[in-house]
């Protein structure tokens, strides 16, 4: 193990000393954000320490082993022993590199999903439906919430532009890589003569901003205008003007929110979105000038990219960034997402690995 990851794991463990102390004190409860807080962080620090302490102890028995190879009857106990210690030791410097990896602190929070509708017309706009159900159809299987903040139906079907925002533990850690173009290439319900066409939808995934707090929104740089919400007719028809749509004057972001029939609560969904937004301009500024001259295979945050192929007559799609193709288009428009996640944070966390090794040489 590299001088430099073990400093790092003996500050670890102090740290964790140092937390333990600090919760177990009497008044460690009085500020529930300060406690939470430092909850949070023990839970994060005490598996790589317990790792930690995994490790130093296969390497007190190794130079135990080592030791014994003098004794001429404990010597076959030994070298029995020796190979093992290295294979623990071998196995656990491996997790505990993936454990030091630079967690993104955005991973727990929840999300808003954006899709809109891009090249190819109606089509586009059905394929953004597509879209929409195949993240909702993941969120089931990962027991989420899905809330629509906004939605704006195409004529034939699905949508020019829906806005969610998804609930649950670890949402964003899934879907963070979704960020980018998807392009379809398929035979429209609407094509008489058999003709595939390749259509387009950008895909945004935002964390969601605590409660306005890491956000500072001045009022006074804020339009706020409210109208009626379209909607079917009818007796359900929306007679009041309960749609809000919130303008950021400094950045030009602007957020329309009209799926429940109360302002108060529309304007409110409406501040959380444009918090997200203006949050991940921010984020996006700063990567952009501290960039390093590695890029990350799977995170360039650049939305305008195209990310993913779903090709109907092949039956395949295919991720650009990765280069993984799968035959099984049918099962991840069901929402069976998971291959396709986890090879994108597998390679992620390679890249970093491949950071962190030239950080500590």
């Amino acid at each position: 193990m590299k001088q430099s990851i073990r400093i790092k794991l003996q500050q670890l463990t102090l740290r964790l000393d140092e937390l333990d102390h600090l919760l177990s004190g009497e008044g460690a409860a009085r500020d529930m954000d300060s406690y939470r807080k430092l909850t949070r962080e023990r839970a994060e620090l005490a598996p790589v320490t317990a790792l930690y302490g995994r490790y130093c102890r296969a390497e007190e028995d190794l130079a135990a082993a080592n030791w014994l190879l003098a004794d001429a009857e404990m010597k076959a106990l030994a070298e029995e022993e020796i190979p093992r210690c290295k294979e623990e030791m071998a196995r656990v410097e491996a997790e505990l590199q993936t454990a030091l990896l630079p967690r993104d602190p955005n991973d727990e929070r929840n999300l808003f999903l954006e899709i809109r509708a891009g090249t190819g017309g109606d089509e586009s706009a059905l394929f953004a439906g597509d879209l929409f159900r195949m993240y909702c159809r993941y969120a089931e299987r990962q027991r989420w919430q899905v809330e629509v903040i906004s939605a704006n139906q195409a004529e034939l079907g699905g949508y020019k532009e829906v806005i969610a925002r998804v609930v649950g533990s670890g949402a964003y850690s899934r879907l963070k890589f979704e960020s980018g173009g998807h392009r379809v290439q398929r035979v429209p319900a609407t094509e008489t003569q058999g003709r595939i066409h390749t259509s387009a939808c950008t895909v945004a995934v935002l964390p969601e901003a605590d409660a306005l707090s890491e956000v500072v929104i001045n009022p006074a740089e804020l339009r706020i205008d409210t109208f009626r919400a379209s909607g079917a007719g009818g007796q359900h028809i929306n007679k009041t003007d309960s749609a809000v749509r919130i303008t950021h004057l400094p950045t030009g972001i602007v957020v329309e929110c009209q799926d429940d029939r109360s302002q108060h609560r529309n304007k409110a969904q409406a501040l959380a979105v444009l918090a997200a937004r203006i949050k991940d301009k921010q984020e996006s500024e700063q990567q952009a000038k501290i960039a390093s001259t590695r890029k990350s295979l799977v995170g360039s945050g650049d939305r305008s990219e195209r990310i993913r192929t779903y090709n109907f007559p092949q039956g395949r799609i295919t991720d650009h960034r990765i280069n993984l193709t799968l035959y099984k288009i049918d099962a991840i428009m069901d929402g069976d997402l998971d291959e396709l996640i986890n090879a994108l944070t597998s390679e992620h966390q390679a890249e970093l690995l491949a950071a962190l090794s030239e950080e500590a040489a």
